[in-house]
């Protein structure tokens, strides 16, 4: 057997905030609609991934989730035109990663980080 792909699954009574947060300030896609479930995603191949761990790095907390771009600046200036609050960073952590930790519409934290 083999894991094909893993999933993030958020609960939500107002799933239009995804759209903004997922869709516009990340630029990904809306891949599934069935109204009353909605899948966001790129047609960028991952590697599948879980993490665990007691801290997030830095002293700062485990994120819920991690997003891997291509432009930290650009997603920072989604983030800060959208008044979306930045709660750690931008930084450039000493294992070779630039990022920033913001909350999405659901109080999910997440970590925002670019490879130097």
């Amino acid at each position: 057997m083999k894991v094909k792909r893993i999933m993030a699954n958020t609960a939500t009574s107002d799933i239009d905030k995804a759209a903004a947060f997922y869709g516009e300030i990340l630029g990904l896609e809306l891949l599934m609609d069935h109204g009353w479930f909605r899948t966001y995603g790129s047609d960028e191949k991952m590697t599948v991934q879980l993490s665990f761990g007691t801290e997030g790095g830095s002293g700062t907390p485990v994120p819920d989730l991690s997003i891997e771009v291509d432009d930290l600046e650009a997603a920072l200036a989604r983030c800060e035109k959208a008044y979306v609050p930045i709660e750690y960073g931008p930084v450039s952590e000493p294992w070779g990663v630039r990022r920033f930790y913001a909350r999405d519409p659901f109080g999910k934290l997440v970590n925002i980080l670019q490879h130097e």
